[in-house]
């Protein structure tokens, strides 16, 4: 049976989508150095000591057809702004997930989030035929929670004591989606964000 996800380059105005491989290792920990993202007790963005067993972790779930990851390159520099993946898929129902997702510092509230989450849902919705894109983040992540609703998306609820975080603290998960009824508003409303903003 054929792998409903595969990878794949997804290109924008502003950046270029492409697959994670093991090169990128010291780009990504150079991006993650700036703002020392990895201090951010409810993210998980690698650190020196955590970067090999976050790449191996994310090539492993492709491999085993449960995620797609990518790093996220900016056009204009040429330079590798941050990562992100399709995670949590469920092919036989045709769910995914989007998340991991995190930027240098020097690129947050850009527009570069909006126009790879786009190509992201785009791919999702109009290649791969989804019916509904997820997305999770931590209950105290409001920057992340905020960025999801402006995307679109609806909070479908909380699950309380989800799961125990790196620190060995109990999260609650906030769970979002977008359905594929509501991805020509939600694809019209990010359009009209992203010309208003980069014309």
């Amino acid at each position: 049976m054929a792998k409903w996800l595969n990878p794949v380059e997804l290109e924008g105005n502003l950046v270029k989508l492409l697959p994670l491989t093991e090169s990128y290792k010291s780009e990504i920990l150079e991006a993650a150095s700036d703002g020392n993202l990895w201090e951010i007790w409810y993210t998980s963005v690698p650190s020196k000591d955590s970067l090999d067993a976050y790449v191996d972790f994310a090539l492993q779930q492709e491999s085993e057809g449960l995620a797609q990851p990518f790093v996220i390159i900016e056009k204009k520099s040429g330079k590798l702004v941050g990562s992100t993946r399709y995670c949590s898929v469920d092919a036989p129902n045709r769910r995914v997930e989007i998340g991991y997702t995190w930027y240098a510092q020097k690129v947050q509230r850009t527009g570069i989030n909006t126009e790879s989450k786009y190509l992201l849902l785009q791919h999702a919705f109009e290649t791969l035929d989804a019916i509904a894109v997820e997305f999770k983040t931590n209950f105290f992540n409001f920057p992340s929670r905020n960025a999801i609703l402006r995307l679109g998306a609806k909070q479908d609820g909380i699950i309380r004591n989800h799961r125990i975080d790196k620190m060995g603290n109990i999260r609650d998960t906030v769970i979002f989606s977008i359905l594929n009824s509501e991805w020509p508003t939600v694809k019209m409303s990010l359009e009209y964000k992203m010309n208003k903003k980069y014309p």
